[in-house]
Order: C-alpha cells, then sequence, then structure tokens
C-alpha cells in the first residue's frame, strides 16, 4: 500500500518505480509506515489535548514528534524530564505488525483486498477491532498494539488496491469498520472490470461501465500463478504474475506512476482519514485513558513486584511492603510516580495471581494482604513467578524479586532467558540468608542461577542479611523513575583488576554506579584528574554506601561533564552499572531482510544467525528530538571482556540508525551507542541492558488468527540449522498452561528447513480479550533458539451492532447567543443495546454540561443540561462488545439579520473613519 513497507518504520521505503529502487521516507512516497504515524500522532495528541481539558492542565506541543507529543501530554503534570522511549517502542511495535503483514501473509487476498475479497477483508478488519478492544479491558496493551498494526494494513490497502477513489470516492468507506453496514456493488466474478494495457501508462484501465455503475472491484494477485477469472483487473507490478495476461497492466496505487498520479493523493488522503476513523472508534470504545496506556504514554515506569511468600519470608514481605509505601507516598504527583503497579506472589506449589492496577491505593491494598505460610523445605516456583511477570509487565519494564530459597522450577530458566531477550526488561533479585532453613534443592536451582538471569537482563542480584534489606532497597527507589537510562554495564566472570570509562553528558543527572561482587575496592576519577577511594564514603566526588554484596555509588550534583573512570580491584566475579536520568536515549532491535512483492526487513524475535552479518535498526531519542543528536559510533561489546566490533552506520532520517556488523563478539553482547548531544556540545554514551548472543538454530512461526474458547488452534512452525544435523529438542511454554500437543523432536539437516505443527487450546471458559504468550525452542547440546509469540482468545463475535441513541425531547431556552450565561437548554435520550450484549459505558464526548441517568432500564434515558454558551452536545454509548453509537444535536445559532447588517455597517463606519482620517 503507498508503496513497499520495510517491516519496520525505521526501515520504511518505498519502491520508487517499476526499477524497484529504493528510496527512504521522505523522499515524496508515502508509505504505510507513514500513513500509520501521521494517524497515530494526530489521534494520539487530540486524545492528549482531550485529557488536558479533562483534568484542567494545558496542553501545549511545540511540534509534532513523539518526543514534543508526549512532553505537552505529561510534562505539565508535574516536573521532571519526560521519556519518549515507551511511546517509540508502542509505535514501533504498531508499524512492525503492519508491515509484516507483506511478508507473512503476501499470497493472502484478504489480508490485502486483492481478488475483490472485499467481505473477507471486512472480516479481518471488524474482528480485529474486536480483538483490540477486548486487549484493552484486559489490559493487554501489547496485544492490542499488534493487531492493531495488522488490521491498518489492511484497511489502507482498501484504498490503493480496489477502483475506491477511481469511482469518485473522497470519504473512508465506513462499512469497512462496521460489519452492521453492508459492502455493497461488487462486481461479481463473471464481470469484466479491466481494458488491456499494452504499454507502461495507461490511465484508464478500468472499464467505463464499472465507472458508472459504481461497481467496486480490485486488482487480482498472482505471485505463483497467472491465473485470474477473465476481463478482470490486475494488481500489477512485476511479482504479479496475473498482469501479463490479459488484460495487461494494473490498477495498484501503491507508488506514485504516470498512470495513477489522477488518484495517487486522494488514495493516500483517504488510507489517512480511514485510519484516523478507525482510531476513533478503538478510542471511544476504550476510553481515553486507556487508549493512552496502548499507546505507550506513561508517566514513568512501571513497578513489578515478585514475592515469595513461604514461611520464612515475613520479614522480606514487610520490608516490600513498605517500600511499595515509600514509593507511592513519596512519589505521588510527581514525574516519577510509577504508571502501573503488578504483583505477583509465588508459593510451592503455588503462584499468582497477578494484581496490575494503576491505581496506587489498590496497590497498597494488595500488598498487605500478603502473609508469609506454608512452602515445607522445599524451594518455590520463583521462576514461574517471573514468568507471569514477564508476560504481563509492558517491555522495558523493571522486576524486583524478593526471595530466600533457590527456585524449584529452574526448567524454566531458557524460557525466561528467551523473554526477557524479548522484552527486554531487567530483573533484580534480592536474595536474603536461607541458611536456617535447610531447605533441600531435588531438581532445583541455586543461587547463582538467579545472579545469571539478574545479569542476561541488566539487572541486579543484591545478596543480603534479613535485617540488612531495608538499605538493599533503596536501588528500588533509584529504578522506578522517569527517563532511567543506562550509561554502561559489564561483568568479569572470574573477576580480575580492570578500568572501565564513560561519558557523562549535561543532560545526565542523578547518575549512580552499583558494583556487586565481593572482596573488591576501586577508585573513581572524574575528568578534571580528581580522585576518590571505595572506602571515602563521602568524598569530593561521590557518596559511597555498602550493603550486602552491593556497592552504590551517588555521584555529586555538580559532577563535570567528561570522560569518567573507574578502576575496580578484585579476582572475584563482579559487576559494575553505571545509570542516570535523560532524555537522550534509543531503542533497538535485530532484523532480518524478506522479499516478495514489497520487501523489506522485520524484526528477529530469537537470537540473530552465528557466521552470518548482523543487522540493527536504532531510533533515536534526543532533548529537542532526534535532530539534536550526532551519533559518533555504534559497537557491539562482549560483556565479559569487554572486546568490541564497531558497526557501520546508515542514517535512514527521522532519527533511525540502520546498523549493520559482518560478525559479532563471541559470547553475550549489547550494544554501546557514542555521540554528542548538540545543544550541550558535550558527548554521551547510553548502552542496552539486555545480553544478546548468536545461534545456529532458527526457528519461525506465524500467528495468522485469534484463538476461540475450547477450540484446538494449529501452529505451523520451521527449524533449520546452519550447524551440526540431527535430533534437535523441541519446547513450548505458555504462561496461561493451556493444553499444546507437538513434537519433542526434530531431525535436522544443516541448511534445510524441518517443518511441523504445535496445537494450542483454551479452555472453553476463557475469557475474551485475554493474551497468551506463547515460547517455541529448538536446541541441540548448548545450541538453542526460540520464538515468542502472543496471541489473543477471542469469543466468536455475532454482535456487529452498536447501541442506538434516539433523542426524544430538546428543551431549547436559548435565546440570541449574546444572552447565553444566563439560560440553559437541555436533551434527553433513549439508549438501547440493539442486540443484548448489554451497554457497558454511557460517556459524554463533547459538551461542558451534566449528564444525568434518569432511568435505568433497556431503553436507558439520559439527560443532559447546559448552558447556552455550550452549543454542542455528543454523548457515546459502548456496549459488553465494544461496539460505539453516538448521539449529537447542536444549537450553534447565526447572528439575526438585523445584528448582522448593523455588524457589517460598523465595519464599513470604520473603514470610511480609517480612510478620511488618512
Amino acid at each position: 500500500m503507498m508503496a513497499s513497507l520495510l517491516g519496520l518504520a525505521v526501515f520504511a521505503m518505498v519502491l520508487s518505480g517499476p526499477a524497484l529502487a529504493f528510496i527512504p521516507v521522505g523522499g515524496g512516497s508515502d508509505t504505510h509506515v507513514t500513513i500509520t504515524k501521521n494517524a497515530l500522532l494526530l489521534k494520539v495528541k487530540e486524545t492528549c489535548e482531550a485529557v488536558a481539558k479533562k483534568y484542567n492542565y494545558e496542553f501545549k506541543s511545540t511540534g509534532f514528534s513523539p518526543e514534543e507529543i508526549i512532553q505537552a501530554c505529561l510534562g505539565s503534570k508535574a516536573t521532571g524530564d519526560v521519556s519518549a522511549a515507551k511511546f517509540h517502542s508502542a509505535l514501533q511495535e504498531i508499524y512492525l505488525q503492519n508491515g509484516l503483514v507483506d511478508r507473512d501473509f503476501a499470497a493472502s487476498a484478504r489480508h490485502h483486498f486483492n481478488s475483490e475479497a472485499f467481505l473477507e477483508g471486512r472480516s479481518l478488519i471488524t474482528e480485529g477491532m474486536a480483538a483490540i478492544k477486548a486487549n484493552i479491558r484486559n489490559e493487554n496493551f501489547k496485544a492490542a498494539r499488534e493487531t492493531l498494526g495488522k488490521i491498518l494494513h489492511t484497511l489502507q490497502d482498501f484504498y490503493s488496491h480496489s477502483n475506491w477513489v477511481e469511482l469518485g470516492y473522497t470519504d473512508p468507506y465506513l462499512s469497512l469498520i462496521h460489519a452492521n453496514l453492508p459492502i455493497e456493488n461488487i462486481a461479481d466474478v463473471n464481470t469484466r472490470t479491466c481494458s488491456d494495457c499494452a504499454c507502461d501508462t495507461c490511465e484508464e484501465l478500468i472499464l467505463p461501465a464499472i465507472l458508472e455503475e459504481k461497481k467496486l472491484t480490485s486488482g487480482y494477485m498472482g505471485i505463483s500463478s497467472s491465473k485470474k477469472p477473465d476481463g478482470k483487473c490486475s494488481h500489477g507490478g512485476e511479482s504479479d504474475r496475473t498482469s501479463r495476461i490479459r488484460p495487461r497492466g494494473g490498477i495498484h496505487k501503491d507508488v506514485r506512476h504516470k498512470d495513477n498520479e489522477r488518484y495517487y493523493d486522494t488514495a493516500v488522503k483517504v488510507a489517512t482519514a480511514a485510519s484516523l476513523q478507525l482510531l476513533e472508534d478503538i478510542r471511544l470504545a476504550a476510553g481515553d485513558d486507556d487508549f493512552l496506556r496502548m499507546m505507550g504514554i506513561a508517566r514513568s515506569s512501571v513497578l513489578c513486584f515478585v514475592i515469595d511468600t513461604t514461611g520464612s519470608m515475613s520479614d522480606d514481605i514487610n520490608e516490600a511492603r513498605n517500600m511499595v509505601y515509600e514509593i507511592i507516598d513519596s512519589k505521588r504527583g510527581t514525574q516519577d510516580e510509577p504508571s502501573e503497579y503488578i504483583l505477583v506472589p509465588f508459593n510451592d506449589p503455588e503462584f499468582g495471581p497477578v494484581t496490575r492496577t494503576d491505581n496506587p491505593n489498590v496497590m497498597k491494598k494488595e500488598i498487605s494482604k500478603l502473609t508469609a505460610n506454608g512452602g515445607g523445605d522445599h524451594p518455590e516456583m520463583c521462576y514461574s513467578g517471573i514468568q507471569l511477570a514477564l508476560t504481563t509487565a509492558p517491555a522495558s519494564s523493571h522486576i524486583y524479586v524478593f526471595t530466600d530459597a533457590p527456585a524449584k522450577d529452574a526448567d524454566l530458566q531458557d524460557t525466561l532467558d528467551a523473554l526477557i531477550k524479548r522484552t527486554k526488561s531487567t530483573v533484580n533479585f534480592y536474595m536474603t540468608d536461607y541458611s536456617s532453613r535447610r531447605r533441600r534443592s531435588t531438581g532445583g536451582g541455586t543461587f547463582n542461577d538467579y545472579k545469571k538471569l539478574a545479569l542476561a537482563s541488566g539487572g541486579q542480584a543484591i545478596q543480603v542479611s534479613k535485617d540488612q534489606l531495608p538499605q538493599a532497597t533503596a536501588i528500588i527507589l533509584d529504578t522506578s523513575t522517569s527517563a532511567l537510562v543506562t550509561v554502561l554495564q559489564q561483568a568479569r566472570n572470574p573477576g580480575k583488576p580492570d578500568s572501565f570509562s564513560f561519558d557523562v553528558d549535561a543532560s545526565l543527572k542523578n547518575i549512580t554506579i552499583y558494583i556487586t561482587g565481593s572482596a573488591l575496592t576501586f577508585k573513581l576519577k572524574n575528568p578534571n584528574g580528581k580522585t576518590q577511594s571505595s572506602r571515602q564514603t563521602n568524598g569530593a566526588l561521590a557518596a559511597i554506601s555498602t550493603v550486602g554484596n552491593l556497592w552504590r555509588t551517588t555521584l555529586n550534583a555538580d559532577r563535570a561533564s567528561g570522560t569518567w573512570q573507574i578502576r575496580i580491584t578484585s579476582n572475584n566475579p563482579y559487576t559494575v552499572k553505571v545509570t542516570g536520568q535523560s532524555t537522550i536515549d534509543f531503542i533497538y532491535d535485530f532484523v532480518e531482510e524478506f522479499g516478495g512483492p514489497h520487501p523489506g526487513y522485520a524484526v528477529i524475535t530469537g537470537r540473530p544467525q552465528a557466521g552470518q552479518p548482523a543487522t540493527l535498526m536504532l531510533p533515536l531519542m534526543g532533548r529537542e528530538g532526534p535532530d539534536s543528536l550526532k551519533v559518533k559510533e555504534v559497537s557491539l561489546i562482549s560483556v565479559s571482556s569487554s572486546a568490541s566490533v564497531v558497526a557501520k552506520t546508515t542514517s535512514m532520517g527521522d532519527g533511525n540508525i540502520l546498523v549493520t556488523v559482518s560478525s559479532v563478539p563471541e559470547g553475550e553482547f549489547v550494544i554501546l551507542l557514542r555521540g554528542t548531544d548538540i545543544v550541550s556540545n558535550t558527548d554521551f554514551q547510553r548502552q542496552s541492558t539486555t545480553h544478546m548472543s548468536v545461534s545456529k538454530v532458527n526457528i519461525q512461526a506465524t500467528v495468522s488468527s485469534s484463538l476461540e474458547p475450547g477450540k484446538p488452534f494449529t501452529l505451523p512452525f520451521s527449524v533449520l540449522t546452519n550447524g551440526a544435523g540431527g535430533d534437535y529438542t523441541i519446547n513450548a511454554r505458555n504462561d496461561r498452561d493451556f493444553k499444546m500437543d507437538y513434537p519433542k523432536s526434530l531431525t535436522l539437516k544443516p541448511g534445510e528447513y524441518s517443518n511441523d505443527t504445535l496445537t494450542i487450546t483454551p479452555p472453553p471458559e476463557t475469557l475474551s480479550g485475554t493474551d497468551v504468550t506463547l515460547t517455541l525452542e529448538a536446541s541441540r547440546g548448548a545450541d538453542s533458539n526460540y520464538v515468542v509469540l502472543r496471541f489473543s482468545v477471542l469469543e466468536k463475535i455475532t454482535d456487529f451492532f452498536p447501541p442506538v441513541c434516539e433523542i426524544i425531547n430538546i428543551v431549547d431556552a436559548c435565546p440570541h447567543v449574546s444572552k447565553c450565561k444566563d439560560n440553559v437548554w437541555e436533551v434527553s435520550v433513549n439508549i438501547t443495546d440493539g442486540n443484548g450484549t448489554g451497554i457497558e459505558s454511557v460517556s459524554l464526548n463533547q459538551g461542558n454540561g451534566t449528564l444525568t441517568k434518569v432511568i435505568d432500564s433497556d431503553p436507558a434515558q439520559y439527560r443532559y443540561n447546559a448552558s447556552c454558551c455550550a452549543e454542542v452536545f455528543e454523548m457515546v454509548a459502548v456496549d459488553k462488545i465494544g461496539n460505539v453509537g453516538k448521539c449529537f444535536h447542536s444549537i450553534v445559532r447565526t447572528p439575526k439579520v438585523s445584528n448582522y447588517i448593523m455588524y457589517v455597517l460598523m465595519n464599513l463606519l470604520t473603514c470610511l473613519e480609517s480612510c478620511f482620517y488618512y
């Protein structure tokens, strides 16, 4: 649609013509990404303005970039920096899924409205909208975003692949997002629709009779076959084999050509308007606050606790409770107030349920209920609790685990590693002394496993006695903050004396250094040559404190910008991490290229392939947008040795950097970005937290539709190895414990894909809107890879009819507009749910008056009262499926004729007086 989408917004390029040349976004063409981006930013900005008006604060946007919109949306609520990272990540997820439709469903007519598959394409859109609304109700925002990206692609393709704009229509086709409205006048299979075109430029392919009769048609697309019904239009383009069969040519408007210039711009405008209509319907069903949460508009980080509730944990639970209370009370109303709270208790053998809320008082109440009991002599289900947290919390969350025993369910370690790499969340462990419990660890893990997991995520593993725990939890206050960035993180195992340098730029605040290890000393040196040793707890450079195996060093507020250095002396394993607060940051994804009619790039959900060049995309975020940053170097850094590979970087425009490396460091590695902040003219560095590695195994699977309660769903998957052939172990887990059937092993030949299927069955009682995270792994020996997939469970939708709103009475006591303050008007309406699923909510969308429920029945009756100065009323009713109905009335008046004539005469007199004066 509107040019080839390259899988990611940051890779959005377009086919510039038959030569299939690629040009960056901004080169004069429109892509799915630019259409989607414009619609999303417009709708988010509009929603932010409505929320600001609702909560009575000023919305001042200085521009249209994500950074500027989120600053205006959230920045005025409280002081402090506002990071756009979560907003950028949400946008990237939507763009990605939009682009993957071209890879995963290239030959599917219904996904692109090809081959006159109008009813099938509409079903994808309306069923997807129902799934999104159900996901939002269940706070499954990631699943909602993924579905949103897919259906926006299909919706936008309608205006490029059909003859809608050729028929003279300049408004969106509402029937595409409302299943209760008919799709009319479709050309049947026996109706000829196009004339033959023997050359490259034929402006009028569609037959005059089709245009005169307003027949709806779309081009047939054949990637592997040239067959199409007689007389039918083709999609067109080099990949469409039907376009070489009479009638030849094509009617798509994916790229601007001489033969479609009359319609191209109109198709782009209508596709954008249609995207806005779909987003508005979802917004009205979800409500403004939840719509913004889906879009990653959040004040700060998510606070997620995973807490052991077995018998010896009473002190730990009390400390976690005190910490939550302190965070809530100290950060309420500030920019650092957590945007969401998540609590996952675990015991033996139970774990969960999950408490998830954005209400701090609810979190206080839930954590106050926790008590320590049971557990016996066995380690607990710690990893099961962490799995729930990783699949519940948004990406890039901070998860805090409190326990005093190793995990019983250590077989989940590979699954957790996959989920950490997919979500880029950090897991921090608070491990207290458990020697008094003498637990058996049959089949369980060790405390060292916790340390490995924490390091892999970029988190901390802090080992303390129970009476030291209150001091150790200060790190939670450090990290539950807005605009948190990682400047440096390294590990040495085995330990050895080493030096680590890092750049401090002018934007960086609240800089903290964490060192974990035993029997170590360190020395800190600033850019001016001043030093401070670890023995000086309050020196010229920093304040240093210790608890258990953790050294916490906070740089003084007057710290110098430039290159700092830490020299650590120890022969024991240790880690060092430097964090701060700044709006300068980046996000990243490893990607791979795909071919087809619309080639592009797709995010790799597992490990990159060993022995092959690696490709990444880095969207940048600066204090005044990405243009305020200058990239100097991107490197892949070995976590254990600091060995690095410098990458080749290419600017893709709009702050997006394409990164390629011919090889990656051995073992675990991270991404390090160095550059200059143009605003302050100081050098900065930022580092990714999640450790990555490569694999010779590749596993692929694609989610094609939602799950239905009680019905098996078959997922095809493929596995390939570039290493040794033989039997590879297959393992699958899902976070809902749904029943699954799959092969326990596959025999692979090097360089050849082996195909099989997995079947997953949600229980019949599964609630609509439930999301499921499935991790599918393939391994042989130490080499393994995985794919992480997310499904939505959706009951079969039969109610596509919105609530019906009927205005039954209007009392208009409003005289001339000049006396509006002294008078009121009212309107009474009946609300009926057309299909009987029930009304979920009724709210005021426009108007400054009062909406009151008068009769609570079916139909329900509401009355709206307002001053005559508030001239517009719009009410929205949403049923339990998410269908949206509206009532609208306006008392807008024009001035009386006599007053209007007087107005004109007064202006004429003023003009004459001015003329006379001069």
